[in-house]
């Protein structure tokens, strides 16, 4: 009997961690839309902020069950840009671009970038994003993207994203 005991803890520790971990984790989706002016300005950084988000965590987190205080991790796992218009047009008049997280009482944070971004891209490109815990961000009612472009050649109209 103990030994069955043992084996049974035994894989409860080492199999069934992380299958309970898997339970606990859900992803959030946030959908934000921005606008790219034009300009005459090339190889300087655009910078724009885009209205607050709200960030619904409060029923994010219940529709899940649980709490902002059970909360161990958010970490960022896709960012990805959809250009809606013009529609003659592609993320090729971008050099980079980089993305910040901010809100109330918390420093900026890089959250995603792409940097030399290809002459012809299309309309949807992903960015390369950081492992860092964006949690305190998520947990507060709004928060705020910032965005920062270079363009490799002057954007002739405003570009939705």
């Amino acid at each position: 009997m103990k030994k069955c005991l043992l084996l049974i803890l035994f894989v409860m520790v080492f199999v069934g961690c992380e299958k309970i971990d898997k339970l606990t984790q859900f992803n959030l989706e946030y959908n934000e839309t921005f606008t790219i002016p034009s300009t005459t300005i090339i190889n300087l950084p655009i910078n724009l902020t885009t209205p607050d988000i709200e960030s619904n965590s409060e029923s994010s987190f219940a529709v899940n069950d649980t709490r902002k205080d059970l909360i161990e991790e958010i970490i960022l796992n896709q960012l990805a840009l959809n250009l809606e218009s013009p529609e003659d047009s592609d993320f090729g008049f971008l050099k980079s671009i980089e993305i910040y997280i901010s809100a109330d009482d918390l420093a900026d944070v890089k959250i995603a970038w792409k940097n030399d971004i290809p002459a012809y891209p299309g309309k949807y490109i992903e960015l390369e994003t950081s492992e860092i815990d964006v949690k305190e961000f998520i947990k507060k009612d709004e928060f705020i993207s910032k965005v920062t472009t270079i363009t490799n050649e002057a954007p002739t109209s405003d570009h939705v994203i």
